[in-house]
Formats: C-alpha cells, structure tokens, sequence
C-alpha cells in the first residue's frame, strides 16, 4: 500500500501578482523551491488564507533571485495581490517510507525571504 505524504510545504508565502491570461500555473522564487525540493512542473496544492480557496497547479520557476509568486491562468481568480498561502507537496510513500518521511517546512517573511523558522 502507497500513503500520500507531505513532501513540503511554503508557509505563508504573500502573493505579489496574479496573470489571468497565462496557460495556469503558480509562478515561485528559485531559491524558495529548492528549500523546499519543488521542481518545474510539479504537482502542488495552493491554500488561500485570506478566503479558504484551495487549488491543484503545477509549479514554474520565476526569475533567479526573484520574491515574486505569481498565481497564474484561471488560479489568478483565487486570490488578490496580498494574500497570504501555503503551498504543498506530497510523495507516494511505501509504509516504511510513510513512517520516515521529514517533510521540509519553509516559513517565509512579508517579503517570501526565508526565515529559518
């Protein structure tokens, strides 16, 4: 039997722009992917704290050294320049793996700099 983990997670990350008329997706800083082992078109969920909309989208890499995140395509009518999310990923475990898994946590500032809470 295969579980469904928490892989990682961004907390709180702000979003600083939506583009209605993209192909969909959510646009991230480098750095904040690779912190939290998120890779270009990987499969996340996206948890709105402002209004308790959730979605499923893959991830694009913004520009390095970028704070930008960028929900994109129809994504951009779940939130508002401001509000704040949390964006997960999850991993296919086996039970053994399940029992081990350490997800990474990665909070952010009002800037999406990491915080190394």
């Amino acid at each position: 039997m295969f579980r469904s983990m928490l892989k990682s997670k961004l907390h709180g990350v702000t979003l600083t722009q939506t583009a209605l008329y993209y192909e969909g997706s959510i646009t991230l800083p480098p750095d904040l992917m690779r912190l939290s082992d998120l890779l270009e078109g990987e499969l996340v969920d996206v948890v709105n704290l402002n209004n308790g909309a959730r979605l499923s989208t893959y991830v694009i890499a913004g520009p390095p050294d970028s704070t930008d995140v960028c929900l994109n395509g129809p994504a951009a009518r779940l939130g508002q320049v401001g509000d704040r999310i949390h964006v997960l990923s999850y991993a296919l475990c086996d039970a053994q793996e399940a029992q081990q898994l350490q997800p990474s946590i990665v909070h952010v500032d009002e800037q999406n700099r990491p915080t190394g809470d």
